[in-house]
């Protein structure tokens, strides 16, 4: 038997920044850190960046997360073997950005998976051999501002069609696979339709389990053909000045592979009380959640009901980007209805063609990617 475990987001900012750079990993993470120690190998998803002090800021959507060497220090000194860096933050400054995550992992002896200096390596898949048995590690991210091509470095991409390959020759070659997907809705602690059906089609072509993270949220799991499928572990450690149960807490995951996969769930509550991770004593809350999460998850009609009301009023807020308001104060008057919309039924149908026929999409996304 080999016993790994997964962990969420981490990126240190702020007051958690400022206590890694002074070195107070123990004061941080000394709660969690014998779970960490007690298992076999260890995993945890870095959603940031270390670029150098020429690396500029990419233009993205969003903030450009950046941190510094302390940061993967502290993940070595609590016991962490190994960052997935497939994300949408890994290249917020570029090149320089994602190979100074690289670098730094190659020099200390950390293993990392889903990004490289470019598209090819970036798809590398992490193969380990833990008590005399192969474990491959597939790592990729949904398609934001992070992805590698030919000639630049990143993230390696969600892609069903280059994901099948990777699965099955992993498959070929290992005992067992895990994928670690991020992506899905941010704050929703419910996986979308298109998540579940193309989770279920990686466990399919032979993916052992699935695990995923982004939303800055914990979700529940479900039991495909006899392969957990988890939607979320939340945030690991990420300070942002936000207060609230969402943001605040998360769990690790503690995997044991055997004849037969089993699983235990660590929850925390992690850059709340303190800057650092926490754990819970009394879980009763978080065990009745979960439950309450993978009823929803299992019950196909229950999901579609509990996403359709959050997807319409998402995608009526993402309507707004085609809106001709720039100025902030102008779209907040949009955002509040005192503007009009210029958007009309002809129009969102023509926009709706562009974005779901693929030949039009492609065109479109070719010009703005080269404008």
């Amino acid at each position: 038997m080999l016993e790994i475990l997964f962990a969420g987001d981490y990126c240190p900012q702020y007051g958690l920044q400022e206590k890694i750079d002074l070195e107070e990993y123990q004061e941080v993470f000394g709660d969690i850190k014998p779970h960490i120690e007690s298992v076999d190998y260890s995993i945890v998803n870095f959603e940031t960046c270390i670029p150098g002090i020429n690396d500029k800021p990419i233009d993205k959507c969003g903030p450009n997360l950046k941190t510094n060497d302390k940061a993967l220090e502290a993940l070595r000194y609590i016991g962490f073997d190994c960052v997935s860096l497939a994300n949408n933050h890994i290249r917020d400054f570029g090149d320089g950005g994602v190979m100074g995550v690289i670098d730094y992992c190659k020099r200390k002896r950390i293993d990392f998976v889903g990004a490289g200096r470019d598209l090819i390596s970036a798809k590398k898949t992490l193969t380990k051999e833990i008590n005399g048995k192969k474990i491959a590690f597939v790592n990729f991210c949904e398609n934001e501002f992070s992805i590698a091509t030919k000639f630049q470095a990143g993230a390696a991409p969600l892609d069903p069609v280059s994901n099948y390959y990777q699965i099955v020759k992993a498959k070929t070659e290992s005992d067992f696979v895990v994928v670690i997907i991020h992506g899905g809705h941010e704050h929703l602690q419910l996986p979308s339709q298109r998540m579940k059906s193309t989770y279920q089609y990686f466990v399919d072509i032979g993916a052992d389990a699935i695990v995923n993270h982004h939303q800055h949220c914990y979700s529940g799991y479900e039991i495909y053909k006899g392969k957990p499928i988890f939607y979320g572990l939340g945030n690991f450690c990420f300070d942002d000045n936000i207060q609230d149960d969402l943001w605040n807490y998360g769990f690790m995951l503690k995997m044991r592979f055997s004849e037969e996969i089993s699983f235990e769930l660590i929850p925390y509550e992690q850059c709340k009380s303190k800057d650092g991770v926490k754990l819970i004593d009394n879980r009763s809350a978080f065990d009745n959640k979960i439950k309450e999460l993978n009823e929803i998850i299992n019950n196909t009609d229950l999901l579609e009901e509990k996403l359709n009301d959050y997807l319409y009023k998402g995608g009526k807020n993402i309507l707004g980007v085609f809106e001709p308001y720039t100025n902030r104060y102008i779209k907040a008057l949009y955002n509040r209805r005192l503007l009009p919309s210029f958007i009309g039924k002809k129009k969102s149908v023509i926009i709706r063609n562009f974005i779901e026929c693929e030949s039009h999409r492609d065109k479109l996304l070719n010009y703005l990617r080269n404008i």
